[in-house]
């Protein structure tokens, strides 16, 4: 049977589009949100379980824990990574926002004027135990400067406000963050059992926490791992500590211009940088205050902040890849180490001089 030369051209052409059909279905889905957001929430749900189960390790470090596991067992995809970043991210802050909802705003000022001297003691202490440690293992000045930072106020955070002030490389910044987490694991595991041991209150507690470990996330997973009153309290010192964000960037950006004798800030933005989530938490405790909130709510909200905390802390576990981790390096990891229980022991000397432990 004879083709003509017309039919004969016509069939590679129906080949190659079926063979494009074939590679468009079988291509990988697109990231999206939903996914990495629904794996937060499967195992954040299960570490809730497990808290519920052994509440002297709670939730937030079992999320911590078991997203820590599965991303260097199994491994995540990075079709979950939009919602993972989302959740470690805003469902942190909406937590953050949550708690507001329980503590009247009269606590909240109390708890941080309670807290301003301790804070300014540790930040004080962080920047100069940087600077002379630093010196001492030779550590270049922009990677110093920002591992001190990152201990002294909010960790990951503090390190991207001032990242675009200070100018860094981007290993540097990367050998930072990746110091200050490790710590930050230290501190969630550590620090509830140091403080049973010492057998601190819970203002104590959650005073030391507050002052004295550096991520957000690390300080609610750790106060709320002690007790909800040691959370709540460690919460809003941390909080009063992370304002301070805003005089050290701009503290660092006259430096920079007075050390180059140029606009050393330029690119630094002040709106983005601010952290708004705490205005926000304040709002949410001035209704709270105002009795604008009915008092049957109170268990469901702070429900529901615990729940977020655990979801956002699930995330990070689930973006940490350990093996990264290890390319730090050693002498960054012991100078983060030393700014950290300078940190650490300067917080408990204080409260101890102040009778507040």
């Amino acid at each position: 049977m004879a083709f003509s030369s017309s039919t004969t051209s016509a069939l590679p052409a129906t080949a190659a589009k079926r063979s494009s059909e074939r590679r468009r279905d079988a291509s990988p889905r697109l990231p999206s949100p939903l996914y990495g957001l629904a794996l937060a929430v499967v195992v954040g749900i299960f570490a809730m379980i497990l808290g519920r189960w052994a509440p002297i390790i709670g939730g937030p470090v079992f999320g911590i824990l078991l997203g820590i596991a599965i991303r260097n067992t199994v491994g995540v995809g990075p079709l979950f990574k939009p919602g993972l970043q989302f959740a470690s991210k805003q469902i942190l802050q909406w937590s953050i926002i949550a708690l507001g909802f329980g503590l009247s705003i009269q606590q909240v000022a109390q708890t941080g004027m309670e807290s301003l001297w301790v804070t300014l003691v540790t930040i004080a202490v962080a920047f100069i135990s940087a600077s002379l440690l630093g010196k001492w293992l030779g550590i270049p000045s922009r990677l110093k400067t920002l591992i001190g930072v990152g201990t002294a106020i909010c960790g990951g955070s503090a390190i991207a406000a001032v990242t675009p002030i200070i100018k860094p490389e981007e290993h540097e910044t990367a050998f930072a963050i990746s110091t200050i987490f490790i710590f930050n694991i230290v501190a969630v595991l550590a620090f509830p059992l140091m403080g049973h041991w010492l057998n601190m209150s819970d203002a104590g507690f959650g005073m030391w926490a507050g002052t004295a470990i550096n991520d957000t996330s690390s300080v609610v997973a750790a106060g709320y791992s002690y007790s909800t009153a040691a959370g709540d309290y460690a919460t809003i010192v941390k909080l009063t500590r992370a304002t301070l964000i805003i005089p050290i960037c701009l503290v660092f950006a006259v430096l920079v211009a007075w050390r180059e004798k140029t606009q050393g800030n330029a690119g630094f933005n002040l709106w983005r940088v601010f952290p708004w989530f705490i205005l926000w938490f304040l709002v949410a405790s001035a209704l709270r205050s105002s009795g604008l909130i009915p008092e049957q709510l109170n268990a469901s909200l702070h429900l529901l902040a615990q729940f977020l905390i655990v979801v956002a802390l699930t995330a990070i576990g689930l973006s940490s890849d350990l093996r990264r981790m290890a390319t730090a390096g050693l002498r960054p990891i012991l100078l983060g180490l030393g700014v950290w229980v300078s940190v650490a022991g300067s917080s408990l000397l204080v409260q101890r001089l102040l009778g507040a432990w």
